[in-house]
């Protein structure tokens, strides 16, 4: 992340941003599973296929292979805008452009009383944002998830404690900062509109694609 210009160091932590605030709004309408940690939802599953009830491995083996799916969809997505159109920022665009209209149908779905189909809606959202910051296939930066950051943020202060590094674990802070920002965001505005606050996260989306139409610099 540290050899990324700084104008994606900034766009990172909106989109990271982003992916808490549906990621707590999911985890509140889901009673403590998520939408974009994969990993909480593993272990999840794990105790349910253990314990049980059987409903539980159901619902969260849904919403990990949604994300599965929205990553393949938001890969398939890059790779296609990449190959049919010149311009740099096309393959970006698509994905925002994605993730726009994939969070408004989870809007739209959940004024038409269909949370489960509005969660599925966010979850796919979700798996096709970690497909922005790619390099050769794999995976630059990880919205959406923090475990791998935390790491190298603490990697990077080891190196800084022997005076090596500078302030290099200075981006993964601001990137768990923007999570973590995000997440409080989502828990307020649930607080108070519960799954209608799944306007904010859309309109939010849109924001940041129009954002990066004018945005100057490389992403990678």
């Amino acid at each position: 992340m540290h050899s990324l210009p700084k104008s994606a160091h900034v766009f990172a932590i909106c989109l990271s941003a982003l992916a808490g605030c549906v990621d707590a709004i999911g985890f509140l309408e889901l009673s403590g599973h998520f939408v974009s940690f994969m990993s909480g939802n593993t272990t999840q599953l794990a105790v349910g296929l253990a314990t049980g009830p059987p409903s539980m491995a159901v619902t969260l083996a849904g919403i990990i292979g949604s994300f599965v799916f929205g990553t393949m969809l938001g890969t398939w997505m890059r790779l296609f805008s990449s190959r049919r159109f010149s311009h740099p920022k096309a393959p970006i665009l698509a994905l925002l452009m994605l993730m726009t209209t994939l969070l408004g149908t989870a809007g739209l779905a959940q004024e038409m009383g269909g949370a489960q189909v509005a969660i599925a809606f966010m979850t796919l959202a979700m798996g096709a944002e970690n497909a922005i910051f790619q390099r050769n296939g794999d995976t630059v930066i990880g919205l959406t998830y923090m475990t791998g950051t935390l790491v190298k943020m603490g990697q990077r202060l080891a190196h800084a404690l022997l005076g090596e590094g500078g302030l290099a674990w200075l981006p993964y802070f601001l990137l768990w900062v923007g999570l973590l920002s995000g997440g409080v965001l989502g828990a307020l505005l649930f607080q108070s509109l519960q799954l209608h606050s799944l306007w904010f996260a859309s309109g939010a989306s849109a924001a940041l694609t129009v954002a990066m139409v004018f945005l100057k610099g490389p992403l990678h």
